[in-house]
């Protein structure tokens, strides 16, 4: 084996990356990077018993350069002899209707790609990083501003993602090519100042390498240890995210008694967790909030609120769907905000949802209104339902949406907390509401 093989074949075993009896598929791009893994794979594939196949996509970007290199991949897999899957999209008019960036658009289009691939065909995925994007992706990332997360750059295996060639250079997949007379095409955009990676590659990382000649080995050897760190860090937030969880949201003296490190890292996993992210600024924001009270308005539509020592997440895209009042009785069925509510006389089963026949004479069913007052059943205080879902800690966001059994202002059930002292069954026989999602 020459040394490029080598360093691979040792990346490999390293991460255990593959086994006896994979099917790998190469991201083949028709770069100097993607043709020499695929070239490498299929050299190792006797000595580590794999299927080599490979997967193409194609952007439209480029005009007939494009087209030129999905034309070189088609010619390359089939003097290899390697099973070749194509797709073909315009991402330009996709990300315009995203309104997303172009490089984030084709980004995403591949990895769709490379799971439905995973998916159908039981295979792992091998793209061609090499140590020159990793460090690329570092400095990029410190650029943007970045945690521990973002200096650990690219992880050599996420999930069936794998990156065989993390542990060389650029400049050795060059000299690779170029000994074994090994032909591949050459993107123009890789050439420019355009993108603000190639600014990195073309005159930043160049002005560092005068410092640090093994800038790429020192930044592919600490890249472990930030990951490490991140991972560990990560874990601690993920064990007090599960300890600080209530029906209602998240414990907020629990989130401030930990060390900054886990509670930045604990924030970053919440908020993934409702399909939002934060910046710095937002972090500082957040973090704000969770000492003095009050919200943040995060991306996506979604808001943190700290209240009452509990910090919740609401989706302010969701509409508040008004309710059309009706007549209560028996044998009511009906839907309201994704829910289908159900009225029917049942025996008393000491269930505190369970209305008295009597009461409901006269009553609606509705949405609360200004001067609504609630009994509690067992210690005989009244209180506005204000006064009351405060109590409760019931979240603002969903107080007008919560349906209620009333007769005028007087409060008989409350959908989640239940009937009231005027609305107790006294009999054998009461009325019970069932809600279902």
């Amino acid at each position: 084996m020459s040394n490029f093989q080598s360093i691979v074949y040792d990346t490999i075993r390293k991460f255990n990356m593959l086994k006896k009896g994979d099917r790998v598929v190469v991201a083949l791009s028709g770069g100097a990077d993607s043709v020499s893994l695929l070239n490498v794979l299929l050299t190792l594939k006797d000595k580590l018993h794999i299927e080599v196949m490979a997967a193409h996509l194609n952007h439209n970007l480029r005009g007939d350069e494009a087209k030129r290199d999905e034309n070189f991949v088609k010619n390359l897999c089939k003097k290899s002899n390697v099973k070749l899957f194509c797709e073909s999209y315009n991402v330009a008019e996709i990300s315009k209707k995203e309104k997303i960036s172009t490089e984030l658009c084709g980004r995403n289009l591949r990895y769709e790609f490379f799971e439905k691939l995973h998916l159908e065909h039981n295979a792992k995925i091998a793209t061609a990083h090499t140590s020159s994007d990793n460090a690329e992706t570092v400095v990029f990332n410190l650029i943007r501003g970045t945690g521990l997360k973002g200096m650990g750059g690219i992880v050599p295996v996420r999930d069936y993602i794998i990156r065989p060639l993390i542990e060389v250079s650029r400049e050795q997949v060059e000299t690779y090519c170029n000994f074994y007379n090994i032909h591949y095409v050459t993107d123009s955009t890789n050439l420019t100042n355009d993108y603000t990676r190639n600014k990195i590659r073309h005159e930043i990382l160049p002005k560092i390498k005068e410092i640090n000649p093994n800038f790429e080995r020192t930044v592919g050897g600490n890249s472990p240890i930030f990951l490490n760190a991140f991972d560990f860090i990560s874990n601690q937030s993920d064990t007090i995210i599960e300890r600080a969880k209530t029906e209602k949201g998240y414990r907020i003296d629990m989130i401030n008694s930990l060390d900054y490190s886990v509670k930045t890292t604990l924030l970053s996993s919440l908020c993934k967790i409702h399909f939002t992210e934060l910046n710095s600024c937002h972090m500082e924001q957040l973090i704000h909030c969770l000492n003095f009270g009050g919200s943040v308005d995060l991306p996506n539509n979604i808001r943190a609120i700290c209240k009452q020592n509990l910090l919740r997440f609401a989706d302010m895209s969701k509409e508040i769907v008004p309710f059309e009042e009706i007549n209560f009785s028996e044998n009511l069925n009906f839907s309201y905000n994704c829910k289908h509510y159900s009225v029917k006389e049942i025996n008393l089963d000491n269930s505190k949802d369970i209305l008295d026949k009597s009461s409901i004479k006269g009553a609606v069913i509705r949405t609360r209104k200004e001067g609504d007052t609630f009994t509690l059943p067992h210690r005989k205080v009244t209180k506005t339902l204000k006064k009351l879902f405060n109590e409760m800690k019931i979240p603002a966001e969903s107080r007008n949406n919560l349906l209620l059994v009333a007769n005028g202002s007087t409060v008989l059930w409350i959908e989640g907390i239940g009937v009231s002292a005027q609305g107790i069954c006294k009999d054998k026989k009461g009325i019970k509401i069932s809600i279902t999602k």
